[in-house]
C-alpha cells in the first residue's frame, strides 16, 4: 500500500495506447448487441464460462461484455491501479451490484454515516427490505466506532473517500486494516477524488464511480465503473448469479466510448478544479466564512489526505459553505446564478460550471432528521463543485458580493 511509484495521469496514458478497428487512433465503437461465432461449439462453451473475454476474446451478447465497455473498464482500471474494471448506467448501479454480490440475506455493512443521499437510502431502506441486507452507519472518521459496529455477518465496509457533502476524509489505510482484520471488503467511493486518492494504493478491495461526474466532466451523460480484482469483476458477469448480467445496467457503447475520449484530461481537469478551489476557499477563510475544504490547513483531515493523495492534483474541487439556515443558502445560491451568472442552482458535480445545491434539501434529502444531523449536514449547508469557466478574479468578486448581499460579510 501507499503511493510509491504511482502515477495514475501515466497509468491512463498507458492504458488508453488502443487502435481503432481500421487502425484509427481512437477505438472503436462496436455496437453490435449481440456476437457472432465461427462455430457452433464455441457458443455453449461461453455459457458455460470455458471461453472468456480476457482468455479467448470471445463476446456473446452486449448485456454480458461489450467491446468498447470493456475497453473503459481496462482504462478505468489502470487509473485506479486495479486488476480489472466493467462499466455500467451509473454510479448507483455499481454500487448496488458491488452490494448485492458481496452480500447475501441476513448478511450485514457497515457505512459512513455521511454518504450520497441515493446510497443511504439504498442501503437503509431497499436493501433490508427487497433482499434482506441490513446495515449500520457509524461516522467514518471514529475508527473506533467502525470497528464496533462490524459483527458476524458483516461482509462490507463501505465508504465515500471524501465524504458527500461533508467533505470528511476517510483513512483508507487504517479502514482497510480494521476491515480485513474482520474478513470484511472495503469498497471505496472514490467519485469526489479520482486522479487524488487511488484508494486500491491505501488497501481498498473494491472502486466505484458515478462517472457522471468528474470522471466524464461534461454532465451529459450517466454511467457508473464497478474497479477491483479480476475475480470479482467475473464474479459479477457470471451468467448465473452475476449482479450486473442478472440485473442488466447495461452501459451503451457510445457512452462507453464518450467518457474515454475525455479521460486523457481528466488530470488537468482535476487539478484546475482543485487549484480554484484552494484559492477561493483560503480567501474566503481568512474572511472568517464558514468554510470547509479539505485544502485547507483547518480541515481535520488536511494532513491525512495530503498523504493519501497523489502529489499534483490538489485536494479536490469541491467545498461547502454553512449559510446557517436553509433561507439564507436558497438566498445565496440565487444571488450567485440568477444576479451574477456564477454557476447552476443543481444536483451533481465535477461539471466545467460551478454547481451549487443545499444538500440537506436535496442531495442529502433521503436522510430523516436525526440521519442529517448524525451525519453533520446543516439546513443551511450549500455543496459547491467549483467550475473552471470564467476568469478567476471576476469568480471571486462574484462569490463575495453574494455573501456580502445575504449578510455573511460587511460591504467592502
Amino acid at each position: 500500500m501507499g503511493n510509491v511509484s504511482f502515477d495514475p495521469a501515466a497509468a491512463l496514458a498507458s492504458a488508453k495506447h488502443e487502435f481503432g478497428e481500421h487502425g484509427g487512433v481512437n477505438m472503436s465503437i462496436e455496437a453490435s448487441t449481440t456476437f457472432t461465432v465461427m462455430a457452433a461449439a464455441t457458443m455453449p462453451e461461453i455459457f458455460a464460462g470455458r471461453r472468456t473475454v480476457d482468455r479467448d476474446g470471445c463476446f456473446l451478447y452486449a448485456r454480458h461484455f461489450n467491446p468498447t465497455v470493456w475497453t473503459l473498464g481496462r482504462e478505468l482500471a489502470a487509473l485506479e491501479d486495479a486488476e480489472a474494471g466493467y462499466c455500467c448506467a451509473s454510479g448507483m448501479a455499481a454500487i448496488a451490484a458491488t452490494l448485492l454480490q458481496l452480500c447475501d440475506a441476513g448478511d450485514h455493512v457497515v457505512a459512513s454515516s455521511a454518504v450520497y443521499g441515493g446510497t443511504h437510502a439504498l442501503l437503509a431502506e431497499f436493501l433490508p427490505a427487497k433482499a434482506g441486507v441490513t446495515a449500520t452507519f457509524v461516522p467514518i472518521d471514529d475508527l473506533a466506532a467502525v470497528e464496533a459496529a462490524i459483527g458476524p455477518r458483516t461482509r462490507v465496509l463501505f465508504t465515500e473517500t471524501v465524504a458527500n457533502p461533508t467533505l470528511v476524509v476517510a483513512d483508507l489505510p487504517a479502514l482497510a486494516a480494521i476491515a480485513h482484520r474482520h474478513g470484511v471488503a472495503l469498497v471505496v467511493d472514490n467519485t469526489f477524488c479520482p486522479v487524488i486518492v487511488t484508494p486500491t494504493r491505501h488497501g481498498a478491495d473494491v472502486v466505484v464511480h458515478s462517472l457522471t461526474k468528474f470522471i466524464n466532466g461534461a454532465s451529459d451523460l450517466v454511467a457508473g465503473a464497478i474497479l477491483g480484482k479480476a475475480e470479482l469483476i467475473g464474479r459479477l458477469m457470471d451468467l448465473h448469479t452475476g449482479a450486473l448480467m442478472l440485473l442488466g445496467p447495461t452501459m451503451d457503447p457510445r457512452a462507453a466510448f464518450e467518457v474515454s475520449m475525455r479521460l486523457p484530461h481528466l488530470p488537468l481537469r482535476i487539478a484546475e478544479h482543485s487549484r480554484r478551489a484552494q484559492i477561493l476557499c483560503e480567501r474566503l477563510a481568512a474572511l472568517d466564512v464558514p468554510v470547509v475544504y479539505p485544502g485547507l490547513p483547518t480541515h481535520p483531515q488536511h494532513a491525512l489526505l495530503a498523504r493519501l493523495a497523489n502529489p499534483g492534483y490538489g485536494a479536490g474541487g469541491l467545498f461547502t459553505i454553512d449559510l446557517g439556515d436553509r433561507a439564507r443558502a436558497y438566498r445565496f445560491m440565487e444571488v450567485l446564478q440568477n444576479e451574477h451568472r456564477f454557476g447552476f442552482m443543481a444536483v451533481s458535480l465535477g461539471y466545467a460550471e460551478t454547481l451549487m445545491s443545499c444538500s440537506a434539501s436535496s442531495t442529502s434529502s433521503e436522510l430523516d432528521d436525526a440521519a442529517l444531523a448524525a451525519a453533520g449536514i446543516g439546513a443551511g449547508l450549500v455543496r459547491i463543485s467549483i467550475g473552471y469557466t470564467g476568469a478567476l478574479e471576476d469568480r471571486w468578486a462574484q462569490l463575495h458580493a453574494a455573501l456580502v448581499t445575504v449578510g455573511m460579510l460587511g460591504a467592502p
